[in-house]
């Protein structure tokens, strides 16, 4: 392997570990410790974690994809090399990838404005579409990175 493939592995696994693991903290451990707080303080939190999260989350959408993609044909000559936990995952990204866009553009902007708005009630009926799809997007995320780091041993 080749410096410049170690390093193109290396990105696309820090990528993985960045959303995934953002997501496992935001559900598993951020989700339940401010589920006790009050409204105005719970969203307005949930807003800045959320805004804050998502810009490294768009990272990793544009360097998982590239990298993978690039390691695929350099190291696999491209899809009829590559095993089946290949395409397992590069097919579960798409989905995850999706779905995150779709949460950015539907249910994040009036989640984001109610907060700004202080609009509590509102910002709260947004925020179960929001949960939703990062608990989804965990799932995903997880299936995922067994199938890239353990996949080849099946």
């Amino acid at each position: 392997m080749t410096t410049v493939n170690a390093v193109l592995m290396a990105l696309h696994a820090l990528g993985a570990v960045v959303w995934v693991g953002g997501m496992f903290f935001a559900y598993m451990v951020l989700r339940p410790s401010v589920d006790a707080m009050e409204p105005p303080h719970k969203l307005s939190l949930l807003a800045a974690v959320f805004r804050r999260f998502f810009i490294w989350v768009w990272h990793a959408v544009v360097v998982l994809p590239v990298t993978g993609y690039v390691v695929l044909f350099a190291l696999y000559n491209g899809f009829a090399g590559a095993g089946g936990h290949i395409h397992l995952m590069q097919g579960l990204a798409w989905v995850m990838i999706a779905l995150f866009v779709y949460m950015v553009f539907g249910p994040y902007p009036p989640f984001r404005r109610a907060v700004a708005a202080a609009d509590w009630p509102q910002a709260a009926r947004h925020l179960p579409r929001i949960r939703r799809i990062i608990g989804i997007n965990l799932i995903l995320g997880l299936i995922t990175v067994v199938a890239g780091s353990a996949g080849r041993f099946l």
